[in-house]
């Protein structure tokens, strides 16, 4: 049972956090912490009930154990996506790497190793959010109409965060998306992950640089995007990253 756990009325603006851990005390603090910051703060200890309160709570971050009793964190994850685009952190209890990259792949937004700071946590969540759901795609102006930008058999809507390929829609979590925006956007530039890191997370991100690796590979599987043979986004050797012509 955990709800809000907050000493003052929480608005109805507050942005909503959910921290699913099964180490009681943890979810505690980390409630505590982010209650101090004015979050609406949800607490649930194993996947299930996690899975149950999304749906009612519609959580605007989650902050998910990878560890958890029966549902894993991974599956949470995993089914979180079928229908919210709330922002996952998730949290490891070992720093292995497939850990890491399995929980980014199926959709978490970034990741940390226990132990670590709560403020450092807070720090990553306020990173996120400041990530707009539906921004202002960069080069554009409130008159300029949509701008679809294609490639090949392609096409991206930075206006509607809409992407087709062959015509049909391609679902992408935020993340994807926005990397895919800031690709198509300069088609023509070599991004390095520092700059993608930058464009996308925001540039007080501090962590490893090769999650940019990650989601680029979960976004190239979803765009059929071999990247031997790439076609849309193409890896530049000793620099990053580029958008292809579709061809």
């Amino acid at each position: 049972m955990a709800g809000i756990r907050s000493d003052h009325p929480v608005t109805p603006s507050a942005v909503r956090a959910m921290v699913v851990e099964d180490e009681v005390a943890l979810a505690g603090v980390l409630g505590s912490y982010l209650e101090r910051e004015g979050f609406e703060v949800h607490l649930r200890h194993d996947g299930q009930a996690a899975i149950a309160s999304a749906r009612d709570v519609d959580p605007d971050i989650v902050v998910l154990d990878l560890g958890l009793p029966g549902l894993d964190g991974i599956e949470v994850c995993r089914q979180l996506r079928t229908f919210s685009d709330a922002y996952v952190v998730m949290l490891t209890a070992r720093d292995d790497e497939v850990d890491k990259l399995i929980g980014l792949s199926v959709g978490a937004d970034d990741y940390m190793t226990k132990p670590f700071s709560p403020r450092e946590l807070v720090a990553r969540v306020h990173a996120l959010l400041r990530r707009p759901r539906h921004p202002q795609p960069l080069g554009t102006t409130p008159d300029d109409g949509p701008v679809l930008r294609g490639f090949g058999p392609l096409s991206v809507d930075p206006l509607g965060r809409d992407v087709w390929l062959h015509g049909e829609p391609v679902s992408l979590t935020r993340t994807e998306f926005d990397l895919l925006a800031a690709l198509s956007e300069h088609p023509k530039m070599a991004f390095s992950r520092r700059q993608l890191i930058d464009q996308v997370w925001g540039p007080s991100w501090i962590g490893d640089e090769h999650l940019v690796d990650v989601h680029i590979g979960h976004l190239r599987r979803k765009l059929n995007d071999e990247a031997a043979t790439s076609k849309f986004v193409r890896t530049v050797r000793g620099i990053g990253y580029r958008m292809g012509t579709g061809q």
